[in-house]
């Protein structure tokens, strides 16, 4: 019998998943004044959901590849200025 493949993508998250990606919502948030209905803010959490539905689930690397991916890495939202 042949078995389907299920990619990681199409695995519902689960609760705990939501809490995580919930938690690192509002901690990037918070940090850069992103507004909960801005068009930043659904971006961001584009982002962190397909991440997680992609088998990322540390907090701390969801955070860092929603920085690298949006370019958060200073407040203003802009990257470093080259030096």
């Amino acid at each position: 019998m042949v078995q389907p493949i299920v990619n990681r993508s199409q695995v519902p998250l689960d609760s705990r998943d939501l809490e995580t990606c919930q938690r690192v919502f509002d901690k990037l948030s918070a940090d850069f004044a992103v507004a909960r209905d801005s068009d930043e803010a659904e971006r961001m959490a584009s982002i962190i959901i397909e991440l997680c539905r992609q088998g990322v689930r540390d907090p701390n690397h969801l955070q860092s590849m929603v920085e690298a991916a949006r370019g958060l890495f200073e407040p203003s939202g802009r990257p470093p200025a080259a030096r």
